[in-house]
């Protein structure tokens, strides 16, 4: 059946053992170890198709891998399709929509569409692809002005789990439409999207980096900053511990340092005035904050984009008064001995509270009003310790957290349980899209993820 396979795909077909097969499966975050038992390079629609049928025929799960972000679930015993030359991207600068292929990065997305003066919901690191980011909801930078990624979604091909290939609008499946955004990896492989894009040619923004001393005064400000701001700016705060490497600018090397992240979408001298009471706390040690074109967004956060081994975990808060600061800082402040690379506080709301025109299953909008975000990097035998780090942390911030959990900010361990999985969406929600995933994928084959079980009838 392997040699059918390898007749029918265009892309390669490999193996354990197979050359290539290794290179293959390489990933962003080197803590996932992929050993599938296929591994099916996908360079059309037609090979996933192929792919996925192998697949039900051999009676083993689909995983699907793009650039490896969000990877952190075992491929042990699957068939994985890689998705990395399947490049398609069109821009329609009079209609302002984008079709993107599911291999395409933002950093590709953003050089493009920048061309045109337009400009998607891209993420903060330039080197994820487009479509697993929009299909777990897609929380990037100009969100409180325009909603999540995927609130902005028109049309999805997907290969469901009978090998079909589908196109999916509001108007044809409406209810495949809804759960496919927000959903994530669970209801079949997207092959490629269709969405709006914006009028942003340049907007007001960047990073200002403190010394790590001035950490308190900066986030108990950015707690007060956050209570009224208009939707327009987008913001959020870092504690980063950085490494004493040549990747890392001289004057942040070796030290923590408190990086606020900001993008504003109106009058630039409106930020500036805004932004002003960061700048009263003290000198920064970098201040990189100005206008720029919408090409520069990455800067804004300055991600890493070398593949690292990490370890990641979130939450949700409904909000953030000066005790949940304090023990934040305590954990992982300046006085604290943190094996954390970034500690992130996020301030949500504006339209990432509001209900999308066309309704979609990204959860937990209505009380969320900050994101906690958590890297620490390290090998296997750290993996205990720095999990048990980070969860001590988001123990701390309990009083404060929805309980819920955001789709993209999920990740392995503890993360990839279905009850854990289950908190990525509202608890009316989740009900329904277990009765689509029985009615498009009734086997779960599209199990190698944070996995939504079919609804069984006797549920």
């Amino acid at each position: 059946m392997i040699d059918n396979l390898r007749a029918t795909v265009t892309g390669p077909v490999l193996q354990p053992g197979d050359p290539g097969y290794t290179e293959e499966l390489h990933t962003y975050n080197l803590t996932v170890v992929h050993t599938p038992s296929v591994v099916v390079g996908a360079a059309s629609a037609a090979d996933v198709q192929a792919a996925v049928r192998y697949a039900a025929a051999t009676e083993l799960p689909v995983a699907v891998l793009g650039a490896g972000h969000g990877s952190s679930v075992s491929s042990d015993g699957s068939v994985l399709i890689t998705t990395r030359r399947l490049t398609g991207l069109t821009i329609d600068e009079n209609a302002r929509t984008a079709r993107v292929e599911a291999g395409v990065r933002w950093a590709d997305f953003i050089e493009q569409a920048g061309k045109f003066g337009l400009a998607g919901l891209n993420g903060s690191s330039p080197t994820v692809t487009v479509v697993s980011y929009t299909l777990g909801g897609g929380l990037g930078p100009f969100g409180r002005k325009h909603g999540y990624a995927a609130d902005h979604v028109t049309a999805l091909e997907v290969v469901t789990a009978d090998g079909e290939l589908r196109r999916v609008t509001a108007d044809t499946e409406p209810d495949l439409f809804w759960a496919l955004r927000g959903g994530k990896g669970n209801f079949g492989v997207v092959v490629a999207i269709e969405f709006d894009l914006f009028p942003i040619r340049t907007f007001y923004g960047g990073g200002i980096f403190f010394p790590g001393e001035l950490a308190p005064q900066v986030l108990h400000l950015f707690r007060e900053w956050t209570a009224d701001l208009p939707e327009e700016m987008s913001a959020s705060v870092g504690l980063l511990h950085l490494p004493p490497l040549p990747f890392v600018p001289e004057p942040l090397r070796g030290r923590l340092v408190a990086h606020l992240r900001i993008t504003y979408l109106g009058d630039p001298a409106d930020g500036e005035r805004l932004i002003a009471p960061f700048r009263a706390l003290g000198e920064p040690i970098i201040d990189a904050v100005s206008e720029l074109p919408y090409a520069a967004i990455a800067s804004v956060h300055s991600d890493p984009i070398d593949p690292l081994p990490l370890y990641e975990h979130g939450a949700l808060l409904h909000s953030l008064p000066a005790e949940a600061v304090d023990e934040f800082l305590r954990l992982a402040g300046p006085e604290a001995v943190s094996p954390l690379v970034l500690a992130e506080i996020r301030h949500m709301g504006g339209a990432l509270s509001r209900p999308p025109t066309v309704p979609n299953a990204v959860g937990n909008r209505d009380d969320t009003l900050f994101t906690v975000f958590l890297v620490a990097a390290g090998g296997p035998p750290d993996a205990s310790a720095l999990h048990g780090y980070e969860q001590r942390l988001i123990d701390a911030l309990s009083p404060w957290s929805t309980g819920r959990r955001y789709l993209n900010f999920l990740f392995g361990g503890n993360d990839a349980t279905v009850e854990s999985a289950a908190l990525a969406w509202t608890p009316a929600d989740y009900p329904r899209l277990r009765e689509i995933k029985r009615r498009y994928d009734p086997a779960n084959l599209f199990r190698i993820n944070h996995n939504i079980p079919p609804a069984v009838l006797s549920d």
